[in-house]
């Protein structure tokens, strides 16, 4: 990954004079290319990584493995958007090891998620199994620390 591309997905939020200054670039070049990666959809949007166990949501969310049997014709691609099709569905990716896809899926409750994985998703023609995996804490999400830990030394390895 270039360094513009590095530096937009540290902190979207850098102005283009700030990401000029610090790439030594000059800002029109700057926006130029911030438009063609938009263009090409390699930049497909911007978000805030948001530390959502500080929120009084409530929300769950979980990681659900999921096995299936690719079609013929089409490959995982027509169960990639089947899957994306749900609104539960946050993230599809396709994984290499012991299941095929990994979704990361958000409810109201632990029960929301366990009866949209028994009645919608485990339903779909040429799903052979799920695992359902509930997220309890963050600690870090995409490249960012959540969870401040302070100082943790506590001294007793020191010698006097």
């Amino acid at each position: 990954m270039d360094k513009l591309l590095q530096l937009l997905s540290t902190n979207s939020g850098f102005t283009t004079g700030e990401i000029a200054t610090m790439l030594g670039e000059p800002e029109d070049y700057i926006k130029a290319q911030i438009k063609e990666y938009e263009n090409k959809g390699i930049i497909k949007g911007y978000q805030a990584v948001v530390n959502r166990d500080e929120l009084d949501d409530g929300d769950v969310e979980a990681l659900i493995e999921l096995k299936v049997t690719p079609k013929k014709e089409t490959g995982f691609d027509e169960m990639a958007e089947r899957c994306m099709a749900f609104e539960e569905v946050e993230s599809v990716y396709l994984m290499a090891g012991a299941y095929d896809f990994a979704l990361i899926v958000r409810g109201e409750t632990m029960q929301d998620i366990a009866m949209f994985v028994a009645k919608k998703l485990s339903t779909i023609d040429g799903v052979l199994s799920t695992g359902t995996h509930f997220i309890m804490r963050r600690y870090k999400d995409r490249g960012m620390n959540l969870i401040d830990f302070g100082d943790r030394t506590d001294g007793r390895n020191l010698i006097l």
